[in-house]
């Protein structure tokens, strides 16, 4: 089982002043840790679309010579993809375009369709034929379809949203106008600003853009939809207010970059609470607090500062490879791990250390880690989580479709210390995360079973792929 994570989106709306193919560029850049298996750029230019997407990071994909192929344009949807939906193939690249009667459209996607399979049989059934096995293009369908008896792509938009359950926060382009949605529940992020030229700027994370110099305006609501063409920005709310907002609590344990303001909540803030919190419900006699970098940095100076345990650096990451959580196979995650992390001997020898850390899903990582601290010479290895224990499947955009490799659904929490190889080890309390959001809402269903939405019952990741190749059955 691949547990991935969210992907990025970026779109820019310009009057000409600005070169939309680079900004995107930087915005992706800055969006880098939220996908690397694949990346694109979609640019309209006078209402012609060009696009370049291939399997890859940034900056592999995106050569001087592919981005001098795109033109400087007035438009432009980009994406970082890592799929919780469909495998990584470069069809599956985003974004996805579609020309159908009405015109042209580009679509990137960040989420997961809860109810993706079903929607898909009922296309497919009608006569779709699909070329991914994305659950993207599954959006795309649906909002062609619309399209052909709205008048508008917004309006389009608004009634595909009915049928729509699960994660989306959208960016869309058509010929005239850049428009953005976010489901009702807002489970991914999606914000966005204005340049100094007066571009507009949608993006998943507000790191993106200030990358790009935009000043940030807000996010945008759960189920609102705003629409970016010669009346500037409108706001369509007809599906706001719908639900609760349940965001995904992982986007501040783990997705996000920490200098990122989500819902108006600091990420860095966030996990400074985290430590905080752990350091006051699992306490332990220590020399160093080290944070497994890098989501776990931010809580290990919280855990340091509220236990008065001395901060240090411990571990060094190679910043060349991509996070091992996100690995595509067992053996890809233990390579992963040997070349990635590097540990301090002369700060850890001899010590009673403390390592805090976001997430413990199989142990496999962890025990690696646990191991490292040891081989460099620590007298006591203390391992505190961010995260409550995984029990649960996510249908929402963290690709955790099976309890079958979840350490914490087969082992006890001593059980599992002993099998990482720690001395102690400490998960956030579940009850603690309403607090670290101020009660504003969000999902932790993968951690409590609590899901907001109804659930696909047998239908799993690569469904897609195990159908093409008949193996479903």
């Amino acid at each position: 089982m691949a547990i991935q994570e969210a992907c990025g989106v970026f779109g820019v709306f310009s009057k000409g002043k600005t070169d939309v193919a680079a900004m995107t560029y930087y915005g992706l850049y800055a969006l880098q840790h939220r996908g690397q298996e694949s990346c694109g750029i979609v640019v309209n230019d006078d209402g012609l679309f060009f696009s370049h997407k291939d399997r890859g990071l940034v900056n592999e994909v995106f050569s001087q010579k592919a981005l001098a192929g795109l033109p400087a344009g007035t438009m432009a949807v980009g994406h970082v993809r890592y799929g919780t939906t469909g495998g990584n193939s470069r069809s599956n690249c985003q974004p996805i375009e579609v020309n159908h009667q009405k015109g042209k459209m580009a679509l990137a996607h960040n989420g997961n369709l809860s109810n993706a399979a079903e929607l898909r049989n009922a296309l497919e059934m009608s006569g779709a034929i699909f070329h991914t096995t994305s659950d993207t293009e599954t959006i795309a369908y649906i909002v062609t379809r619309e399209r052909l008896r709205a008048p508008s792509i917004e309006d389009a938009l608004s009634k595909a949203m009915d049928t729509l359950e699960g994660a989306y926060s959208l960016v869309l382009m058509s010929a005239q106008k850049l428009i953005c949605a976010r489901d009702p529940f807002g489970f991914r992020p999606l914000c966005f600003g204005r340049t100094e030229d007066g571009a507009y700027v949608v993006a998943s994370e507000s790191c993106a853009l200030e990358a790009v110099g935009a000043s940030f305006i807000r996010d945008v609501e759960p189920g609102e939809i705003l629409v970016f063409g010669k009346d500037g920005c409108v706001s369509r709310r007809e599906h706001c207010g719908k639900q609760k907002k349940k965001l995904c609590v992982f986007e501040y344990i783990y997705f996000a970059r920490p200098d990122s303001v989500i819902d108006k909540l600091s990420v860095h803030q966030f996990r400074l609470e985290a430590g905080r919190i752990l350091a006051e419900r699992h306490p332990v006699e220590a020399d160093l607090v080290i944070g497994a970098p890098d989501s776990g940095l931010d809580a290990a100076l919280g855990f340091s500062r509220r236990s008065g345990i001395p901060y240090g650096i411990g571990l060094i990451k190679n910043k060349y490879i991509g996070r091992t959580f996100i690995a595509p196979g067992q053996k890809s995650r233990t390579d992963g791990v040997r070349i990635k992390l590097s540990a301090i001997a002369s700060v850890l020898r001899g010590k009673r250390v403390v390592l805090v850390d976001d997430s413990i899903v199989r142990g496999t990582t962890m025990r690696r880690v646990v191991q490292l601290l040891r081989d460099a010479g620590a007298a006591e290895v203390h391992v505190r989580v961010t995260a409550p224990p995984f029990l649960h499947p996510c249908f929402y955009g963290t690709d955790i479709d099976s309890t079958e490799n979840l350490i914490a659904c087969r082992h006890t929490v001593e059980e599992t210390a002993g099998l990482i190889g720690a001395d102690s080890l400490g998960y956030l309390p579940v009850e603690a995360l309403d607090d670290l959001t101020r009660h504003t809402g969000s999902c932790a269903a993968c951690f409590s079973g609590k899901y907001p939405t109804r659930v696909p019952v047998g239908v799993y990741k690569n469904r897609f792929e195990q159908r093409l190749s008949g193996e479903e059955k």
